[in-house]
């Protein structure tokens, strides 16, 4: 018996939160082969998730514009300073913020700060909290 496909966005928390780790580390291979995250999607040996592919997808297309976003709300930094799992973090919840209404606010940023405190340093959670706080008041000023 097949299941019927599930759109990426009805998964279980558990899941939603293991396709944006799963993205982040298929965007981190793109960006240290400096190589599109989609290229990177059809080359792994185990299938990638529809939501993490749908993000991949979405940061590939946009990252100029979210590169815009993050880098309009940074104070003191640039995008090169960076460390570059925390700017990857960044791209996926902008993102999300900008194109995916569906996700709560909230949700974007804690899952972005939850990633950044397992994959970066002790400052990254604080710091991405702060910028996509700034940048979801822009993008998504009545939602909460």
């Amino acid at each position: 018996m097949t299941s019927s496909p599930r759109s990426p966005f009805t998964l279980s928390h558990d899941a939603r939160s293991s396709a944006r780790e799963r993205a982040l580390h298929v965007l981190y291979e793109a960006q240290a082969k400096t190589s599109a995250g989609q290229t990177v999607v059809q080359a792994q040996v185990l299938p990638v998730d529809d939501m993490a592919v749908d993000i991949v997808a979405g940061v590939d297309e946009h990252q100029s514009a979210l590169d815009g976003f993050i880098e309009q709300n940074l104070i003191g930094w640039t995008l090169a300073r960076m460390p570059i799992i925390d700017l990857i973090i960044l791209r996926i919840a902008t993102f999300e913020l900008v194109h995916r209404w569906s996700v709560p606010r909230a949700v974007v940023i804690n899952e972005a700060v939850e990633l950044a405190k397992r994959f970066s340093t002790e400052e990254s959670g604080r710091f991405i909290n702060g910028v996509l706080s700034a940048i979801a008041k822009d993008v998504r000023a009545n939602q909460q």
